[in-house]
């Protein structure tokens, strides 16, 4: 089942945040990750986001993302980023085609 990485990013120094982004994307695009969202982070429709910038990049599984996340390349990326680009992020597995199931 595909699984995500769903990035807050908000970036305090732009020299190494275009230093972290080839980096990171070569490291993402060779472990079988795609973009579904990148960009500027847009006006939310209820509440705050706090983070200027937005990304979803979807894996083939929660395997392959954590292969990606402990890989020498992306830690290289983290190196680079390392108190210069602000980063939250999570993983989360997709849900069935049906949606998800409430408990009982």
């Amino acid at each position: 089942m595909p699984a995500y990485v769903i990035v807050n990013a908000d970036v305090n120094d732009e020299e190494a945040g275009l230093a972290y982004a080839p980096v990171a994307q070569k490291s993402i695009l060779d472990h079988g990750g795609r973009y579904l969202v990148a960009g500027p982070t847009p006006e939310p429709v209820e509440g705050t986001w706090d983070s200027s910038r937005f990304l979803v990049i979807e894996f083939p599984d929660m395997d392959r993302i954590r292969e990606w996340y402990d890989s020498p390349e992306y830690r290289r990326a983290r190196e680079i980023r390392e108190g210069k680009v602000g980063v939250g992020m999570l993983f989360v597995e997709g849900a069935p085609p049906e949606g998800f199931s409430l408990p009982d």
